[in-house]
This record gives structure tokens, C-alpha cells and sequence, in this order.
């Protein structure tokens, strides 16, 4: 079988789950967090140094790529696979959270979505069989279906539309859908109201889609909203499809959802924070711009192996940003793509110990923020 998820552990104090996603170009052992790389690139950080810190699989942007270089350019130079020299599964996301996060220059009927161009102002036309033909040349292990998030608050009448727009396209995604070597998956939408998602899901699950995504979370609604949201939502998936909760996000955010049954990840926290001089640590966060850092010869974070905390001090990294050296924001976003690799590796060990409320007892209490 070309794709294949194998669930091994459930923990008993927890609806945490850990499991084996087998894709064309690697299995993924969940739960997972893919760092983005909208324009096939994960901003700062070498493939490899991806994968020697223990990314398993990356994330592209559909909208952005067929802006440019546009896809045809990545299909002849291989697929985006070869375009980018990731070897491992790559996940791209449909251009859906462009028709949220871009709406003042798209146009949104049941038909398509039609985007002005913020490079250049041509128009790009967005329906879900272009969705699907993008992504097919692009040639990434597991694609989205077009869907519409709508911005919070809505009404009921304006995300009922939202979320019956989204199954309409799911269905046009999946009959548009020619090759067999992609895993398609159906994006949950209906905001944090139980049965919007509860139509959304009825809507979605007879498509019988290789996995489902929950989407709409995470565009700012509160933390415990969000933790409600999944609470009634992840019950509707299918137990045997991978769960993907799309652009979350913290670490205590991806805690959260995996006790509640989440197995796929992705948010450009680990790479935008580390741009800011932001690091995530296993005693909190870390701005490295104070002034306490200038003469610290300690690693910045003790407890981590990755090539930034094993060869510089806090005191450099600081200076690198005081600096305006380009080197700070990359050496920190090494480390926090490995922060996040490594929460989740223990997560999994967590899971397989039937310990996973107790890794997030510890890490809340481990956490000084701001230090």
C-alpha cells in the first residue's frame, strides 16, 4: 500500500495516541510537527539540518508556489521532492487558508476563489479542481482539499455557508483527483460551534477521505476555546485516519490536542519566533535580546542536543542579534525546529508509558516564561 496508518499505542489517561504513517517517501511516526516551508523552503534552515534534528516531514504552500516559480516550473525540475532536496514526506496545504488570511484581495463565490496577486497584482483563480492539478504537479506525499475558514466571530448563517461550501469543494477535490500516490485530505471547518463541526464532519466522512485535518483553529479565538472546539470534534473522526489540526501552534497547544487525539502539526512558530530572537527551551521561552544574556556562557538550553546549543552561548547568540548577524536567526531556528522535534518525540514516549498527563503536568510546571 502506498499510504498505510497504523495505530500502536492509546494512552489510558488520555485520548493521546501515538501511531505509524507509512507515505511514497518515509513513515512519519506520530504525533508529528512538520515545520513550514511556504515557498519550499523553511526560512533559514538547510534540509539537512531538517532532518538532523528530527523533522520527519515539512509543509509547502500551494498559493504561494503557483505564484512562483509556479508549478509547472517545479514539475520540470523534478517535483518538489527534488525541487527543494527534502527526501522525506512533504504535506502541501491547498491555498484554503489564503482565502481566509488574504480576503481583502480574493473575490469567493461556490465556483472558485479569484485572488489579486500580492507580488504583482495578476489574477489567480483558485477553484477546487485547480487546487487538486497544483498540487498533483508539485507532487508533495499528501495534499488538502479547498476549503473556506471563516473569520471569527461569524454568524451562524455566514459559517453554515462556510462549511457547506467546504464540503461541496471536498467532493469536486476528490473527483478531480488523478493520481494515486497522494494522500487527499478533507479539512473540517464550523468555527468553535459543536454543530457546525458536527455538520462539517457528517458532510465529510462518507467522501472516506485517507485522512482529515480540523481546520479554522488557531485565528484567534482563545486557548480554552480551542481545547472545547476539539473536545467536540475530534469524536467525529475516524479512529483509523491520520488527524491533522492545522497551523497549531504552541507548545502547550500541541500538548493539548494530542491528549485529545491529534496526530499532525504544523505552525511557523518555531521559525517566525527564532526570527524575532524568541527560543523555545525546556525551562521556558527566551528572548535573547536581554541584556542578562551578554556575558552567559551557558548553552541556551541545557537539555538540548542540536548544533546550537551544543557549539554557542546565550552570550553569542545575543550578540549575533545585537548585531544584525544573519547567523542569530538561523542558529535559533535550528534549535526551535528541534524544540518541537523533541516535544513531540517525548510525547510519543509519553504516550507508550500511559504518562502523557503527566508530561503536560511537567512541562507547565518547568516553564518560566520570558526568561
Amino acid at each position: 500500500m502506498t499510504f498505510q496508518f497504523d495505530l500502536l499505542y492509546t494512552d489510558q489517561s488520555s485520548h493521546a495516541r501515538a501511531g505509524r504513517w507509512m507515505t511514497p517517501h518515509g513513515i512519519v511516526e506520530t504525533p508529528a510537527f512538520m515545520p513550514v516551508g511556504t515557498r519550499a523552503s523553511v526560512k533559514g534552515v538547510w534540509p539537512s539540518q531538517l532532518a538532523e534534528v528530527g523533522t520527519q516531514m515539512v509543509l509547502a504552500n500551494t498559493y504561494h508556489l503557483a505564484l512562483r516559480p509556479g508549478e509547472d516550473v517545479v514539475a520540470d525540475m523534478g517535483g518538489l521532492h527534488q525541487f527543494m532536496n527534502w527526501e522525506g514526506p512533504i504535506l502541501t496545504d491547498s491555498g484554503g487558508f489564503q482565502v481566509f488570511s488574504l480576503a481583502d484581495l480574493r473575490s469567493l463565490d461556490d465556483e472558485k476563489a479569484v485572488f489579486k496577486s500580492h507580488i504583482d497584482g495578476s489574477l489567480l483563480e483558485l477553484s477546487p479542481e485547480r487546487a487538486v492539478a497544483i498540487q498533483e504537479s508539485l507532487g508533495a506525499d499528501c495534499i488538502m482539499c479547498l476549503d473556506e475558514c471563516p473569520a471569527l466571530p461569524a454568524t451562524s448563517e455566514k459559517m453554515q455557508a462556510a462549511v457547506d461550501r467546504t464540503t461541496l469543494w471536498a467532493k469536486r477535490c476528490r473527483d478531480a483527483q488523478k493520481r494515486d500516490d497522494q494522500a487527499l485530505f478533507g479539512i473540517v471547518q464550523g468555527g468553535i460551534d459543536a454543530s457546525m463541526r458536527e455538520r462539517s464532519a457528517t458532510g465529510l466522512l462518507p467522501l472516506d477521505f485517507p485522512g482529515y485535518a480540523i481546520g479554522g483553529l488557531s485565528v484567534g479565538e482563545p486557548p480554552p476555546e480551542m481545547y472545547r472546539t476539539l473536545d467536540f470534534t475530534v469524536p467525529h473522526l475516524p479512529e483509523d485516519r491520520p488527524r491533522y489540526l492545522m497551523g497549531v501552534g504552541r507548545p502547550i497547544d500541541i500538548i493539548e490536542a494530542v491528549l485529545r487525539g491529534i496526530d499532525l502539526f504544523d505552525c511557523v512558530m518555531p521559525t517566525r519566533n527564532a526570527r524575532n530572537a524568541m527560543a523555545f527551551t525546556s525551562q521556558g521561552t527566551v528572548k535573547m535580546r536581554n541584556l542578562k544574556h551578554q556575558r552567559d556562557e551557558s548553552p541556551l538550553d541545557p537539555a538540548c542536543e542540536c548544533p546550537t546549543c551544543t557549539q554557542f552561548s546565550r552570550a553569542y547568540l545575543r550578540h549575533l542579534f545585537i548585531s544584525g548577524e544573519m547567523l542569530g536567526p538561523m542558529a535559533l531556528s535550528v534549535h526551535n525546529i528541534a524544540y518541537y522535534q523533541r516535544l513531540v518525540r517525548d510525547l510519543r514516549s509519553a504516550i507508550r508509558e500511559n504518562r502523557s498527563q503527566e508530561f503536560r503536568s511537567l512541562h507547565l510546571a518547568a516553564q518560566t516564561p520570558d526568561s
